[in-house]
């Protein structure tokens, strides 16, 4: 399978392409700048010689043709960005792991954002694409340390259960994850805006948080 990520050269994009890479799938890190996001794969290369990453970059036209595509532009402009790719995106499971929100003082806040979260505006710009809300909540520090497990469970929600199911193998062979089936995309509003909780853990507690759910055996029903 080959995964594009628009505006992927951010740190939490070039992250999960990196992750991504390294088990064994082909990635296309885009951006507005194909030669940026080309620096961006050489670099994370350079850093990782002793894996075989099939990883390079190339401009957001290129990651929109791939078989599978995540938005990992910044939440205020995810719409915008696939409005430009509608053809390109008709069909493809189309991941939004962003989350709308605004620090206040030492504060983190979730926003609300058009139709309620990322994921569904998104859906609503792109309807004959499956959308798939996923990814949020993984520390991208944790995602670009390779050889170590990012230890986290990691919540899905999408209208299209061929697309759960697809992101729910994905996940599963990540070192450390546990993909959990969250539902449809409505439920997207209440993850993306939990992940205001958890930065502010980090912040409180100076770590990096990720959720482990209890009480779901590892083998339970994660599709």
């Amino acid at each position: 399978m080959r995964i594009g990520l628009l505006g992927g050269t951010g740190p939490a994009g070039s992250a999960l392409g990196l992750r991504l890479a390294s088990i064994g799938y082909e990635i296309v890190l885009g951006s507005r700048d194909a030669s940026r996001a080309q620096a961006v794969c050489d670099e994370l290369i350079k850093k990782w010689p002793e894996y075989k990453l099939n990883l390079v970059g190339g401009d957001n036209d290129q990651a929109a043709k791939c078989d599978l595509v995540v938005i990992a532009t910044p939440w205020d402009s995810a719409a915008t960005v696939v409005n430009e790719y509608i053809k390109d995106l008709a069909g493809k499971i189309v991941v939004t792991m962003a989350n709308a929100l605004v620090r206040v003082g030492k504060e983190f806040q979730p926003l609300v954002p058009p139709r309620g979260s990322i994921a569904a505006h998104v859906q609503a710009e792109i309807p004959l694409s499956r959308v798939v809300a996923a990814f949020q909540h993984l520390p991208a520090t944790e995602l670009g340390r390779l050889g170590h497990e990012v230890d986290s469970d990691v919540l899905i929600c999408s209208d299209d259960p061929t697309a759960t199911a697809t992101i729910c193998e994905i996940v599963s062979r990540i070192p450390g994850c546990r993909p959990l089936n969250a539902g449809s995309l409505s439920n997207a509003l209440a993850i993306e805006a939990f992940t205001a909780v958890l930065l502010q853990l980090n912040v409180r507690y100076k770590t990096r948080v990720a959720p482990r759910l209890t009480g779901i055996p590892d083998r339970g029903d994660s599709i």
